[in-house]
C-alpha cells in the first residue's frame, strides 16, 4: 500500500544554517524537529531526508562525516519517539576537487534524483506527498516531482521569502515558521 511522504531538507531545515556542516559540533538540530517527525510517524508520513552535501566533492570534509552526523541524528530523533524512514544526499558538485565526486549528475537539487531513489526504496504516494525546505531549489525540486512545496523561514527562508520569492517560478504552496509548523499544517489538511 502506497504512502505519502514528507521530504524534507536537511541544513537550514532540520538544523541550524551554518555553511558547510564540516564537524559534528557545527551540526545542530533545530528546535520542535524531532517533534514534526514524531507526528509525522504517528500520522503514517513516511519522513524522508533529501539533501545536497557538495562539501564532500569540494574536499571541505570526507562522506564518512555525513554518515556520522545521519547516524547521531537518527539516534538523538529515536530517544525522542521519532523516526527518520530514509536520507537521501548527493555528494556531487560539478567542480569540487575530490575527482570521485566532481561530476554532474540527476541527484543534486533541484535534479529529481534523490526523491527517484526514495521512490525505488519505498512504495510512495506522490499524489499526497510534500517538500519542505529553506531554499528555492527545495520549492524547484517540489515543481520538478509534481509534489506540493512549503517553504520555511528558517535558514535561508526569510531572505528567500524577502528577495527571490517574487521571481521564483516555484512558488511554495505555503509559508511557515519551521519545520513543526510546515508538518503541523499538513496534518491539519
Amino acid at each position: 500500500m502506497k504512502k505519502p511522504a514528507v521530504f524534507i531538507d536537511r541544513d537550514g531545515t532540520v538544523n541550524e544554517q551554518m555553511g558547510y556542516v564540516n564537524h559534528p559540533s557545527r551540526f545542530v538540530i533545530l528546535p520542535g524537529v524531532a517533534e514534526a517527525f514524531r507526528i509525522l510517524n504517528k500520522n503514517g508520513y513516511l519522513a524522508i531526508i533529501v539533501s545536497n552535501q557538495s562539501g564532500v566533492a569540494r574536499g571541505y570534509f570526507p562522506i564518512e562525516l555525513v554518515y556520522n552526523i545521519h547516524s547521531s541524528m537518527k539516534e538523538s530523533f529515536l530517544k525522542e519517539g521519532a523516526t527518520v524512514d530514509g536520507i537521501f544526499f548527493c555528494p556531487h558538485y560539478p567542480k569540487g576537487s575530490d575527482p570521485e565526486y566532481s561530476h554532474d549528475c540527476d541527484c543534486r537539487k533541484p535534479k529529481t534524483g534523490l526523491i527517484k531513489q526514495a521512490c525505488e526504496q519505498f512504495n510512495i504516494d506522490m499524489s499526497r506527498s510534500y517538500m519542505i525546505g529553506d531554499h528555492y531549489t527545495d520549492m524547484e525540486l517540489a515543481d520538478h516531482s509534481n509534489i506540493k512545496g512549503i517553504l520555511v523561514k528558517t535558514g535561508y527562508g526569510a531572505g528567500v521569502i524577502e528577495y527571490n520569492l517574487p521571481a521564483m517560478d516555484a512558488k511554495p504552496c505555503y509559508i511557515a515558521e519551521d519545520l513543526l509548523a510546515a508538518v503541523n499544517w499538513i496534518i491539519k489538511k
